[in-house]
This record gives structure tokens, sequence and C-alpha cells, in this order.
């Protein structure tokens, strides 16, 4: 069947894919062939019909999700966590079937997913170090071009690009619209519109008359005296033409169940208007990294009882000179919230209520000060919890077993605190309530790490930075039996030595030392770290000398260093100059 792809790498890996999901049976085989051939016979036969053929052998769950694709650019790396947060908003893999099947919503579009990743439908892009699960993912270029007339044949959606951005008007019958090109919003005549996602920035300039800009090397500026006084009632102008944009989307397209506005990220208001409330049917609401003069959110948000996704992390764009957003009490009324994402700097008048939230599968930037600590407890589903800011126990019992427990989520796999304010039995007693983490990121100031018995036995994947640790805490992480990533960034230990001892990390992969300005000495015994491929050193300038137990490991495959001083590299590249396994960099 090769010779019939006309050594195209692409029509190769897409026939390998579908033989791939026919479990070998000989009769399957031969109906493939038989397609192929018959594709081939065409005088006009080209690689399109491969992929055709691909699409035709899809089962019907699989095509909306590959015909989804389509939305994103060429040439887009797809986050697939935010891609299957789509997919459920828009319906594609709903919630609903949860109890039928066992699993929940998300897992089963990730299956989805994988299944056109094994097809070779899509190729990826990058995986998750810890759990090597796909992070992100490309389409080819043909799959694409044949993804996007598939869609329009079907219509699926329409895309606003270089083609259409200046037309009147776009199709009134279309559900679904991705922009590409920027293109007044009023041209958007659809008010059965369910999903409008963004890629393209709305520039200021836009909106602005160009007779008072010119640009010279890249760099705007004002071209006559009159400007500077004019620039002002300019931005006011188009301040207003930014929330009359808002107002024509929040009258006609009141249907709306997506709405994604992550990539613009130049102004787009002065502030949230308050009738973002009336699009009742939201599902996937996403501001992150708009810029409001005001970061004042809306009370009326609280009417959206249907959303499933809410992604409020506005700081990065945010003009509010304090860069800390205000957030009404309002989210625990959205029983539907499965990931909720609330800003970094967050303001409100009493602390966030979020105990009736107990869908919830991913909370970030949670903080003590900004949000009650009972309400983790009812969240018995969450799977990712990010805390920042401070994080403080009421009534804290010496005796840590005397404590309520303050998670029980037997699914939560990661966790990360970013905290200047913690109390290291604090944090014991939270890790102690994790014991099927997988992931722990730590940039929290401890003297010294909680005893072994209180992290979890899972754990593969451990990120410290700016801890200061005062003691060594390798004789701790040692003893984890499924430690494969182990990093230690930014001022993570303080001390002058580290020693790991025989039979220590058994199945250590990887071992990041990086700004430990202090360590002089790393000690690593022989049969420690048996599985050990990647060790990464930089910008440690006191540490002398590699240790001599490297010698023992075998697996080691790269050895990186950077900025590191003169003699150090000297020695370690003491005739081993052209070693590819050693990589050295300024």
């Amino acid at each position: 069947m090769v010779k019939h792809c006309a050594g195209l790498p692409l029509a190769i890996r897409v026939l390998g894919g579908i033989l791939a999901t026919k479990n070998n049976s000989l009769n399957e085989w031969k109906k493939v062939s038989t397609n192929v051939k018959a594709c081939f016979r065409r005088d006009t036969s080209d690689v399109k019909d491969v992929l055709a053929l691909s699409y035709d052998d899809l089962p019907p769950y699989l095509r909306p999700c590959f015909l989804y694709l389509s939305h994103f650019p060429e040439h887009y790396e797809i986050h697939k966590g935010r891609l299957i947060q789509l997919l459920i908003a828009e319906g594609i893999v709903s919630p609903n079937e949860e109890e039928d099947c066992g699993e929940i919503a998300e897992d089963v579009a990730d299956g989805y997913l994988m299944e056109l990743v094994e097809r070779c439908m899509i190729q990826v892009c990058e995986r998750d170090i810890a759990t090597l699960e796909v992070k992100t993912f490309q389409m080819h270029d043909l799959m694409r071009d044949f993804c996007m007339s598939k869609a329009k044949e079907e219509k699926f959606f329409y895309i606003v690009d270089q083609s259409n951005a200046c037309s009147s008007s776009t199709d009134q019958g279309f559900r679904r619209i991705s922009m590409h090109e920027y293109c007044r919003i009023q041209c958007i005549k659809s008010t059965k519109l369910r999903s409008l996602l963004f890629f393209k920035e709305i520039p200021i300039e836009a909106l602005r008359p160009r007779s008072l800009v010119s640009y010279e090397e890249g760099e705007s500026r004002l071209c006559n005296p009159l400007a500077s006084i004019l620039f002002i009632s300019i931005i006011g102008i188009s301040l207003l033409k930014l929330q009359g944009i808002w107002t024509y989307m929040l009258n006609n397209f009141k249907l709306l169940r997506v709405l994604d506005l992550e990539p613009i990220n130049d102004f787009f208001g002065c502030k949230l208007p308050s009738g973002i409330g009336n699009l009742i049917h939201l599902r996937f609401l996403s501001l992150r990294d708009l810029s409001f003069v005001r970061s004042k959110l809306p009370s009326s948000l609280g009417n959206l009882r249907c959303l499933q996704t809410l992604d409020l992390r506005l700081e990065r764009g945010s003009c509010s000179h304090s860069n800390s957003i205000y957030v009404p009490n309002v989210i625990w009324r959205m029983l539907q919230l499965r990931h909720l994402y609330l800003p970094s700097k967050c303001k409100s008048r009493t602390k966030l209520k979020l105990g009736t939230l107990r869908k919830l599968l991913t909370l970030v930037n949670f903080n003590t000060k900004k949000c009650y600590l009972k309400d983790l407890i009812n969240m018995t589903n969450l799977r990712e919890l990010e805390i920042n800011g401070p994080f403080k126990i009421e009534d804290f019992n010496e005796e840590l077993d005397k404590n309520p427990p303050i998670i029980q989520a037997n699914y939560l796999h990661s966790l990360s605190i970013i905290s200047n304010e913690i109390d290291t039995r604090h944090l014991t007693h939270l890790l102690s309530c994790c014991g099927n983490l997988r992931k722990l990121s730590l940039a929290v100031e401890i003297s010294k790490l909680p005893e072994y018995h209180y992290l979890s036995s899972n754990l593969v994947y451990i990120k410290l930075i700016r801890c200061k640790l005062e003691e060594d805490p390798m004789p701790t992480l040692e003893k984890l039996p499924d430690l494969r990533i182990l990093e230690f960034h930014d001022k993570a230990f303080k001390g002058k030595e580290m020693f790991c001892s025989a039979h220590g990390f058994p199945k250590l992969e990887s071992l990041s030392l990086m700004y430990l300005e202090n360590l002089e000495e790393l000690k690593v015994d022989e049969k420690a770290m048996p599985s050990l491929r990647g060790l990464e050193i930089g910008n440690c300038h006191n540490l002398n000398i590699l240790p001599n137990g490297l010698r023992f490991i075998t697996t080691l495959e790269k050895l990186k260093i950077e900025s590191m001083p003169k003699t150090f590299i000297a020695k370690v590249l003491q005739g081993r100059e052209h070693d590819p396994f050693i990589i050295v960099r300024d």
C-alpha cells in the first residue's frame, strides 16, 4: 500500500494510522488496501484522497473533534487543556455522559484527541515532562487544508481572515466564527452565533484617525503640534468605540456559549460592561490578559450560571495602577464551574465564597486572604490547585493529626504554591492531605522540607524555587519511589553540601541544579540514581567539581553545563572536549 502514497511522508503516516486502528485484522487491512487502490486509480488522485480516506474512517464521535481543529490558524500550537475545555463548552463532548461512561468529560475528550494523534491526523509538539502526556500539538499544513475544506463543506464554522476581513458581513447561517484577522465586529450579522474565538489582536490604531499617527522604524509618534492636544480626546473616542464593540456583541450574540478573548491584549474598553451578565448561555469565558482602564468586574457575572470555564487572569494587560482586579462575590452562583482561574492580585469587599463549586477540577490563584480555606474540602473532584499568596490555617493544632483535613480530593494530582507567608507546619499538613499528588511545585521560603511520610509516594515531579532550604533535602527526597524529575532553582537550597546515598532516587531520570550560589559539593554514592539520564548544572559558582559517583551511573545521556566557572568547565571537559553528550553554554 505504501507505493500508492507517492512517497509522501504524511500520506504514509496517515495510512499507518488507519491500519493501526484495525487490530491487525487481515480482512480489515484488505478493505483498507482496496480503498487505497480505488483512490489512486483515478487520474486526479493525490495525497488528499488518502486524507479523505482517513476522515471517512473516523467513527462519528471523532469527526466533530477533528473538524473543530480547523478553527485554529496555520502553524498554531494548540494547547490541549484549552481545546478540551472548548470541546466540552461546545457540547461536542458532553458532561451529561459522565455517569454513563464512568469518566469525566475531560478524560473522554482527552481520549478522543489521543485517537486523532494515533491516527496521525494531528502532530504532537510538546509533552509534559513529568507525566509525558501531550501538552500541545499542531496540524500538518496539508491536513489542515483538508480539515478546513471539509469544515466549510459541512458549514461547521466561518473564518474571518485576509480574504474576507473587509467584507460587509459574514454568512448569517454560521454558528461558529473564528477571527484570524481584525474586522469590525458589526460585520458579523449571525444572531444564532454560538462560538466566537479571537486569534488576532484588535489594534488600537484601527480606531484612531490615521492622519495623527506616523510610523518610523517600527515606532509610532505624534506628527504635528495639535496631536498632543488631541491625543487624549482620541483615546477617549477610541475607548467609546471599543465600548461600542462590547455593546454590539452583548446585544446581538445572546446565544453565545463560547467567548474567548484571550489573544486580544490591546485596549478592549474602559471596563467590562455589566451587560456580560446577559450572555446566560455562556459555558466558556476567557478574559485573560485583556486591558481595561478600570479593572473592576461587574456583579452581573453571577448571572452566568452555565459557565464551565472562567478565566479572570487580567493582570498582564491591566492598566490599573494598583494592578489588582476587583472580583465581586458572585462566583459561588456558578454551580457548573469546572475550571476557575482567579486574578493573581484580587481584591473584594469580602472573601470570595467558593464552597458551592463542587464540580471544580482546576483552581488557580487561590489564597486564604481572599478565599475561605474551608471551601477546599467541598471540592472533592479537584485535580489541579495553584495557591498564589498567603496560606494560613486558623485554629491550628500543634499535633498535625488532630487538625481537620484541608482537601479531600482523591484525584488531586498537581499542586503549586507561590507564597511569602506560609508556616512550615501548615505546609506539612496540606501536603499530608494530598495522597495522590504527582506534581509538586513550591516557591515558598521554608527552612526544611516536611518529613518523607508527609509527602505523596506517587510524586514523579518536584520543583523547588526560592525555598532557601537550610537542611539538605536529598535524604528526604531520595526515598520517593517514583520520583523521575527533580529541579532546584533560584536559591532553592542555601546550604553548602548535598548528598545522595546508595539506592537513593531509584527512578530519577532528570536532576537540575540552577542558581544555588552556596553549593560547594555534590556527593553521589555508588548505586545512587541508577536511572539518571540528564543532569543540568548552572550558575552554581561555588561548585568545584562534578561528583565522582557519576562514573557509576551508566544511564547518563546528557550533561548540560550553563554559566559555570571556567575551572569547573575545564575539569568536566578534560579529555572529553568533543563528547556530544556534554553541552556547555556561557
